[in-house]
């Protein structure tokens, strides 16, 4: 039966305690971009410039996709049809003034980076210090803490596998069965898949797991969440072996019918060791403080 490696587990064990003890230019070609006025504080007047960027490539079979996303923003991942990969990035900036907004317009951006099986696109920024240290030496410190995001959709052939580092917004991948390795800072993650090996380790936040088909195809998944809420949905005759566990404070709530005791604890508010239907694809599902509910599809 399939486990995560060890070294999930450690990374979980370090974000949990992390979070129960704190409360180059690249080309533009094809871009798009608008500037309005809003206002940031009170006492700040900041002019908004927005900007999308798209970029694409054929990929092989079997490939691995890399997205490190910024320290704000929302990621969705879609898998389709094509050989190819596809990336739409809508990027915003703020500050005072036009030079300061084309000064940050050259930094805070994303390398779109591509050999024969490996493509990743790496957000670069006023938030990586090793970058800034090499690429604006010069760059003014006044503009370093000023606030940006990019927002990305990315298209990947299904049978890809993908790692996706994220940082404070949405997360939501579907049609995707490769491995999936999945992180993110604070987010409300969506995932709707069918297949794969997916490992997925969030610190704060809710995700939602809907497996629209009855077997799944791959090994399983795990996911950990720090703190929040985790709702699993499955469909009526649904075969796998899911384990859950409450480390701290918290509960599992599982109405679906079809998930019996498969080993001692059984079914518990804090422990789970089942099975639905003739088992199968392992999952297990961790939760430093927060929830966890099983369900079926469609219920309430």
């Amino acid at each position: 039966m399939w486990r995560p490696p060890s070294m999930y587990t450690t990374i979980f064990i370090l974000l949990f305690t992390l979070a129960t003890l704190s409360p180059g230019p690249v080309s533009l070609l094809g871009a798009t971009q608008t500037t309005k006025q809003t206002t940031a504080t009170p006492n700040i007047q900041f002019l908004t410039r927005s900007m999308r960027r798209r970029e694409s490539s054929r990929f092989s079979y079997g490939g691995t996709v890399t997205l490190v996303g910024a320290p704000r923003g929302s990621v969705t991942v879609e898998g389709w049809n094509r050989n190819e990969v596809e990336v739409t990035a809508d990027i915003e900036w703020k500050a005072e003034t036009e030079a300061d907004l084309d000064q940050l317009a050259k930094v805070n951006t994303f390398v779109f980076d591509e050999d024969l099986n490996h493509i990743s696109i790496l957000t670069v920024g006023t938030h990586d210090r090793a970058y800034m240290k090499k690429s604006a030496k010069n760059f003014p410190r006044k503009l370093l803490n000023l606030p940006w995001r990019i927002d990305y959709r990315l298209r990947v052939p299904s049978n890809t596998d993908l790692e996706v580092n994220a940082g404070y917004g949405p997360l939501k991948v579907s049609a995707v069965e490769g491995a999936l390795r999945l992180s993110a800072t604070e987010s409300e993650t969506a995932l709707t898949l069918t297949g794969g090996t997916v490992s997925t380790t969030i610190i704060a936040g809710n995700v939602s797991l809907a497996i629209p088909a009855r077997s799944w195809r791959g090994a399983g998944a795990e996911i950990r969440i720090a703190t929040g809420v985790l709702n699993v949905e499955l469909p009526a005759g649904f075969s796998g072996d899911i384990d859950a566990d409450i480390l701290r404070n918290g509960k599992i709530v599982n109405t679906y019918e079809g998930l019996l005791a498969r080993e001692k604890p059984g079914i518990t508010e804090r422990t789970v060791r089942g099975r639905a239907g003739a088992g199968g694809a392992f999952f297990k599902f961790t939760v430093g403080d927060g929830t966890v509910n099983i369900k079926r599809s469609g219920d309430q």
